[in-house]
Parts: structure tokens; C-alpha cells; sequence
């Protein structure tokens, strides 16, 4: 798959199904929650790494007991397989973290 090919909703559907992320317009997004704090800064040091790896990095809004990430490519505007990848990704990671996916 091409990876500046903007992908549509319908085409991320069922990747994202089983994850906390939505394809909202020219972003995924996804929120979890946590204990607290210390639970949510888990959730991103063991994303960190791994947004490292794929040089793909996520914006992120950080609170207590909730971390919430936006993925998108910037360079071409839209939803690209990057994106699709690390939403994968961070979505075992949290869970694993002991993260719980919000509403």
C-alpha cells in the first residue's frame, strides 16, 4: 500500500474496528483511560518507542487518567497506512498498559 495514499473512512473501517480509534475527517483519534496520572504516562512511554521506530509520531493530550492520541499524516493531509499502523499498534500498547479504551 502506498504510503501517501490518503485512505477514506471506508477503507480503515474494519482495521479499526476491534480499537478504540475512529476515523474522524482527516485524522484517527482514540481515548483511554487510566487510574490515574501515572497510568496514563505508562500508556505513552510504551508508545514512545514505537512512534520512534515507525519515525511516525502521534499528537497527544495528556491528563489524569485519560490519554488521548491524534494520528495523521501531515505531509499529505490525511489518513495515510502510517497512521492506520501506529492506531494498530498503540492500541494493543495501552491496552497492555493497563489502559482501558473511553468513549
Amino acid at each position: 500500500m502506498d504510503p501517501k495514499r490518503i485512505l477514506a473512512p471506508a477503507e480503515t473501517a474494519d482495521a479499526l474496528a476491534r480499537t478504540a480509534f475512529v476515523h474522524d475527517g482527516d485524522r484517527l483519534e482514540a481515548a483511554y483511560r487510566t487510574p490515574d496520572f501515572a497510568g496514563a504516562v505508562r500508556v505513552l512511554d510504551a508508545v514512545a518507542p514505537v512512534a520512534d521506530e515507525l519515525d511516525h509520531h502521534p499528537d497527544v493530550r495528556l491528563g489524569w487518567g485519560r490519554v488521548v492520541f491524534e494520528l495523521s499524516s501531515h505531509d499529505v493531509g490525511g489518513v495515510t497506512s502510517r497512521d492506520l499502523e501506529l492506531a494498530q499498534r498503540i492500541d494493543v500498547l495501552a491496552v497492555a498498559a493497563g489502559a482501558q479504551r473511553a468513549e
